[in-house]
């Protein structure tokens, strides 16, 4: 399946990182099937290996080598040149769509090493890439994940579940719901890795942690704020208000600090190009057009635009009402919420792309790999079950006895 996914790039795909991709991951994800095959002992751990080789190694080093890549690589690194310079991230008067940068001022700490090494040789414009630093922040999220899971307040513990090891997630990344993203653009890569950090770190009742991680996420994109209420049911789950209030606290205080900066020193540019662009209301047209819902009802002018904009704020409200009246409770129910959210937020938006969905799928499945297939059950439901009577086991009689 993953072998036919990729093949459809470089057949029906335009740009040129997408069809490099294509055929590099197509046939590592058909040596990673003959090596699973003619290997059926040892399955995961040789075909694993072909997959991430293919789909990940091989592109990664081509696209970065040969500088190629969409447009988000180059907008990155141009903030991180640009903070050096003014200390904020954003142009006062982009004379073009490719001069907008539509983050917020967190995500130009990718662009720094470009800023500082520039791209004098192969090495360098290895090391300076955008792409090599978000990737390094996302496996760096999940192995702190992994490890967070892994202990408990008394000392180490396994893993509830036998889905979190090494050869689920190396699949899981070379997959090519992570493999593609992490080749071609690799911006929302850090945000997903955080994300699922704090949700980690919320869940294994950590407040200031989960603070900590929110509020670097929330300084990458606006699309993170969700994940904050999120956070802060399970915590008031677990912890009750007042562990909840104090995640909220260093989550907001820490997206502040980060962003309060760049907010003024620019606050026109930052305010048109991180939130008006990104919604269709900007000076420039977003090229972020898939035809999803609320790109459709945006499509019918300024009457479907705000329609749009009504069901975007309606479906958020019930996802936040739903975590009031049936807060997540483990880590599993806490992803699913906010996967929820997300793919609320990415459909009736007035502007979107297929793309955005990779990040609340992405979630989901992390969740279930590094957290364990199995969910941990409501306090009510353990109550029930320890209330319910032992069943007598009868004892073995004798032959002869009677």
């Amino acid at each position: 399946m993953a072998a036919g996914w990729a093949v459809v790039f470089p057949v029906t795909t335009a740009p040129e990182p997408h069809r490099v991709w294509g055929m590099c991951a197509c046939l590592g994800y058909l040596c990673a099937a003959v090596a699973a095959l003619f290997s059926r002992r040892r399955g995961p751990a040789v075909s694993v290996w072909p997959a991430l080789v293919g789909a990940v190694v091989v592109p990664f080093a081509l696209l970065v080598l040969t500088g190629t890549a969409q447009s988000e690589v180059a907008v990155v690194e141009r903030s991180g040149l640009l903070t050096l310079r003014q200390a904020t991230p954003y142009l006062a008067d982009p004379g073009t769509v490719g001069e907008v940068t539509p983050y917020l001022p967190g995500m130009a700490v990718f662009g720094l090493p470009s800023a500082v090494l520039g791209g004098g040789g192969p090495l360098t414009g290895l090391l300076g890439d955008a792409r090599l630093w978000c990737a390094v922040a996302f496996l760096c999220c999940l192995r702190a994940a992994r490890r967070a899971i892994r202990r408990r307040a008394d000392g180490p513990s396994p893993v509830v579940g036998g889905a979190a090891n090494g050869y689920a997630l190396g699949a899981f990344v070379a997959s090519p719901a992570v493999a593609l993203a992490l080749c071609v653009s690799g911006v929302d890569l850090p945000l997903t890795g955080l994300l699922f950090l704090a949700l980690v770190y919320a869940a294994r009742r950590r407040p200031v942690a989960a603070g900590l991680a929110l509020a670097f996420a929330c300084s990458l994109k606006w699309t993170a704020w969700p994940a904050v209420a999120v956070a802060v049911a399970l915590l008031a789950h677990h912890e009750g208000l007042r562990e909840a209030v104090r995640g909220a606290a260093v989550a907001v205080g820490g997206t502040v600090l980060l962003v309060l900066p760049s907010m003024l020193l620019s606050p026109g540019p930052l305010v048109q190009q991180v939130f008006a662009f990104p919604t269709g209301r900007g000076p420039f047209e977003t090229p972020a057009a898939s035809p999803l819902p609320g790109r459709l009802l945006a499509d019918l002018g300024p009457a479907g635009w705000y329609a749009a904009v009504a069901l975007l704020l309606t479906g958020g409200l019930a996802v936040f009402v739903s975590l009031l009246v049936w807060p997540p409770h483990d880590l599993v129910s806490a992803a699913d919420r906010l996967a929820v959210g997300l793919c609320v937020a990415f459909l009736l938006a007035p502007a979107g792309r297929y793309g955005y969905l990779a990040l609340p799928v992405t979630l989901c499945v992390l969740a279930r790999l590094v957290g364990g297939a199995r969910r941990e059950e409501p306090a009510h439901g353990l109550v029930v079950r320890a209330s319910r009577p032992a069943r007598p086991v009868p004892l073995p009689v004798a032959r002869g006895a009677r």
